[in-house]
């Protein structure tokens, strides 16, 4: 792994150049950045040390591998500005919510491309990624994988189409957990106790029921029978899940996920 450079520098660049550097797969020599905006690349210059890139067709003739981290309706512009800089060698990692590879090798041609759905827990090395990558960049999929470790779990899809189901899950998930702890928080307040209190004891909630779900997992055991562990009979939380699932949480939850899963496809038309 040689060079690598990041068209536009928001947070999930950020996040993963700072991985990257942290974990030692690419040096800051290594890490080229461009961007329309000059606070931003003085910011990446300071803070990280990379390089600057002219414009997003010098970069895209420099490096090995070209990050599209731009917004999804600036991603064909973007792709016209590159198109005869990347080389037959040049693998193109795709992050933009929505576009498909064909978008991008319509504008490119016959090149290596992977397309990521990552999410903001990347910003602290926690994040989740679903990775899909066409045939011809099946043989570097390797590459793309070690970049998204840097900053979290990275798996692998076996079709394009599974994209849709990891933003339904994953991209949007974080989400559905800060709602949960938001309605955790009032319901503390309601019952008598402070809001930093409350904020406190449901956040290191979460964090610890996360790390407890994933040590389990490690071990084979499902949250489901963590959840059945902790639910003693006729106790509190027995009584806590049973108004849940009677006011149709479980149900909710699915029929959310499934939502943001068909608004996906609908973007991605």
């Amino acid at each position: 792994m040689d060079t690598i450079g990041f068209i536009g520098s928001g947070n999930m660049a950020e996040a993963l150049i700072k991985g990257l550097i942290a974990a030692g797969v690419y040096r800051r020599e290594q890490i080229f950045v461009s961007d329309i905006l000059p606070d931003r690349l003085e910011h990446f210059v300071h803070t990280y040390g990379v390089q600057l890139a002219q414009d997003n067709g010098a970069l895209a003739a420099t490096v090995d591998t070209v990050v599209l981290s731009v917004k999804p309706q600036v991603l064909e512009s973007v792709l016209g500005e590159i198109k005869t800089n990347v080389g037959l060698q040049t693998l193109i990692i795709s992050i933009a919510a929505g576009k498909r590879i064909e978008v991008i090798t319509k504008i490119l041609g016959d090149v290596a491309v992977v397309r990521v759905m990552p999410n903001t827990p990347a910003l602290v090395g926690k994040g989740a990624s679903g990775v899909f990558a066409n045939a011809k960049a099946r043989g570097r999929l390797e590459e793309a994988l070690r970049i998204f470790e840097a900053v979290g779990t990275a798996v692998v899809l076996d079709s394009e189409e599974l994209i849709d189901a990891v933003t339904a899950v994953s991209g949007s998930g974080p989400a559905y957990f800060f709602l949960l702890m938001e309605e955790m928080i009032k319901a503390g307040v309601e019952l008598g106790l402070e809001g930093e209190l409350a904020r406190e004891l449901v956040l290191q909630t979460a964090a610890g029921a996360a790390a407890l779900a994933i040590d389990a997992s490690k071990k084979g055991e499902e949250p489901a029978s963590l959840r059945r562990k902790v639910t003693s009979p006729g106790g509190t939380t027995q009584a806590a899940i049973e108004t849940f699932e009677a006011n149709g949480l479980p149900q909710a939850v699915r029929a959310g996920i499934n939502k943001a899963y068909q608004r996906s496809k609908e973007l991605s038309a």
